[in-house]
């Protein structure tokens, strides 16, 4: 079973929620695809066994054959090539490897050459929970191709988590398409209500099975409740506003390593979800 823990905005503890499901369950293998700020092996404490580079292809022009006639350019919906003088400027970071200037280049002068944009990275913790990671490079615009490959080492043999992306911009949307269940973790707050419902209606086009948790359950109002009222989705979850929670994270460490009755409701959640999934 694949499970995406996502949200419509950052800061509401998607990786909390991740990690401390992860050290709750058995036979795991946890994937980090937020892959601006990847920090999954931070609080499960695990040693890398492996690294490798993330590789994206972009034009390359065989200047003895191009005629300088612009159909690449004129084709390319990214401006991610323009001719100018006598020249095909490529700028790498705006392509998206879609080959269409390859198909309408009428000469067949557009080849391509392999472009680093990041990293994955596998590492295990001492609990047996296999975490493979991804990290996008500075300065690059594209997270989707640095995720699809680390999805590309997911083992349906094992229970998978997906620690995604916030928003519900491409990179949520590649990362959660192919879960069986989709968590929306949320916190109690207007701003919080606010993307909340558009994470709701991103996996309601997907038609994914979904249900909510609740974050820092206190701080604020009762909006959010009242919502998920409304709209008929369950309310999996509720991590109270605990100070020995956030010492906890403050210092790397999940709560269900040393709250137990904490990890028995991440326990509780899990079969929750098994039930509710088609």
């Amino acid at each position: 079973m694949i499970i995406a823990v996502a949200s419509g905005k950052g800061g509401t503890g998607k990786t909390t929620i991740a990690v401390n499901l992860a050290l709750s369950i058995q036979d795991v293998q946890i994937l980090d695809v937020d892959v601006e700020e990847p920090n999954v092996g931070v609080f499960l404490h695990s040693t890398q066994t492996e690294e490798h580079e993330v590789f994206v292809s972009v034009p390359k022009i065989n200047d003895e054959r191009c005629t300088y006639c612009g159909a690449c350019a004129e084709f390319c919906a990214y401006n991610a090539l323009a001719v100018v003088n006598k020249q095909v400027l490529v700028f790498p970071e705006l392509c998206h490897a879609c080959t269409g200037c390859e198909l309408v280049c009428p000469v067949d002068a557009v080849g391509w050459k392999k472009r680093g944009i990041g990293w994955i990275r596998n590492g295990k913790t001492a609990e047996g929970i296999e975490i493979i990671e991804g990290e996008l490079a500075v300065g690059e615009a594209m997270a989707v191709p640095v995720i699809k490959a680390v999805k590309q080492q997911l083992k349906r043999s094992k229970k998978i988590i997906i620690d995604a992306p916030p928003g519900t911009s491409c990179p949520m949307i590649e990362s959660i398409q192919d879960a069986d269940f989709v968590l929306l973790v949320t916190e109690p707050t207007p701003f919080g209500l606010h993307d909340l419902k558009l994470a709701v209606e991103v996996v309601r086009a997907l038609h994914l099975p979904f249900g909510v948790v609740i974050n820092r359950d206190g701080i604020g109002d009762s909006q959010v409740d009242m919502y998920c009222q409304k709209e008929k989705i369950p309310i999996l979850l509720r991590v109270p506003h605990d100070k020995t929670i956030a010492n906890l994270y403050s210092n790397g460490q999940a709560c269900v390593t040393e709250m137990p009755e904490i990890k028995q409701q991440f326990l509780n959640l899990y079969e929750k979800i098994r039930r509710r999934r088609p």
